[in-house]
């Protein structure tokens, strides 16, 4: 016990963790007080936030590490445990925001087609994305965070795979490349359907449901709802398919072991179950039903995106941009063939049931 507290104390309390989690800290707040501007406010504080992190590279590199290995050493592994503890304790949080009470009454009928919608894009976009040649990793964090939450869905899923041995910088860059992938795809699919959806002459109801059932955000299906003049069935519809990211993550664990365990280029990356989607869950439970903390529910939610918000900005600290810009367009495309079918589900889906 001495031995593991003395090796985790070398790695916190070190110059690098001390200035990485200042400028995490501070992307994060800068990400929650921008998304406040209306156009910044269909990405959403996380991409806010990924996207400072990666504009302080060159100054965090060019005034700190100048050179120096064991700075960027530093430097590498302070983010890296910021982006992953961070992440988890940030996706526990964030279950405070799920109401089981009302998901399971006005949002009963809204579970199937979360479920449903859920598993169908995961499969169709893994598909597409493997067939256009994308990594599997990438492949399977761009399908779930098209078909799940966006950017929160993508780390939440990160955690039920992983890779061999100095394959770590790869996933991490994979990791923002499907957030920024999901972040664009949602802002463009939230745009186009508050243009075109009142054409449809689907009723204000049934949009709400379509835009909960497609967009990729929660911010997203919010803004889409409010502009249709149905934001609760938009969330309630939105939470439904947030609440189907621990079904997937143990679903995806157990299919990325498997799949794994019979490729030998990959043995050496066999994932363990992501045991912080039970607390999550134990998130939602306590929030819905242990008096006292329903009250304090937002709070804990705002402290989750801005812990959520550090992990998004360590990640957007250490990213490759250019691998980014190399590797990223075959993953768009997946995105934007399985986004286009997830619209026309959604609006099947609300025309037959609301």
């Amino acid at each position: 016990m001495a031995a593991f507290a003395s090796t985790w104390a070398r790695r916190i309390i070190t110059p690098q963790m001390a200035i990485i989690a200042a400028l995490t800290l501070a992307a994060s707040l800068a990400g929650a007080w921008l998304k406040r501007l209306p156009v910044l406010s269909l990405f959403g504080s996380l991409i806010i936030a990924l996207l400072i992190g990666m504009a302080l590279q060159a100054p965090v590199r060019r005034l700190y590490v100048a050179g120096s290995e064991n700075r960027s050493a530093g430097v590498r592994d302070a983010a890296g445990l910021i982006s992953n503890k961070l992440l988890r304790l940030g996706i526990i949080l964030l279950g405070f925001k799920l109401n089981l009470s009302v998901l399971f009454t006005q949002g009963l009928v809204c579970l199937p087609i979360a479920a449903v919608g859920v598993m169908l894009t995961i499969v169709v976009c893994y598909r597409i994305a493997r067939r256009l040649g994308v990594e599997p990793d990438l492949a399977i964090l761009v399908a779930g965070g098209t078909g799940i939450c966006g950017a929160a869905a993508v780390m939440g899923l990160s955690g039920s795979i992983t890779v061999p041995p100095g394959k770590e910088r790869s996933k991490a860059d994979h990791q923002v490349m499907a957030v920024a992938i999901v972040a664009i795809m949602g802002t463009i699919f939230a745009l186009v359907e508050i243009a075109l959806g009142p054409l449809t002459g689907l009723t204000s109801t049934q949009l709400g449901v379509m835009a909960g059932a497609s967009l990729h955000e929660i911010a997203h299906a919010v803004a889409a709802g409010d502009a249709f003049g149905a934001v609760d069935i938009a969330t309630i519809m939105k939470l439904s398919r947030v609440l189907m990211l621990v079904v997937a993550s143990g679903a995806i664990c157990m299919w990325w072991n498997r799949r794994h365990a019979e490729d030998g280029a990959h043995r050496g990356g066999r994932a363990g179950f992501p045991w912080f989607m039970l607390g999550f869950i134990g998130a939602s439970v306590a929030g819905t039903y242990v008096p006292g903390l329903g009250v304090a529910a937002p709070m804990l939610v705002s402290v989750a995106y801005i812990v959520l918000g550090m992990a998004m900005a360590a990640l957007g600290l250490t990213v490759n941009v250019r691998a980014i810009a190399k590797e990223g367009r075959a993953a768009f495309l997946a995105s934007v063939l399985t986004s286009v079918l997830l619209v026309g589900y959604a609006g099947l889906m609300a025309w037959l049931f609301f």
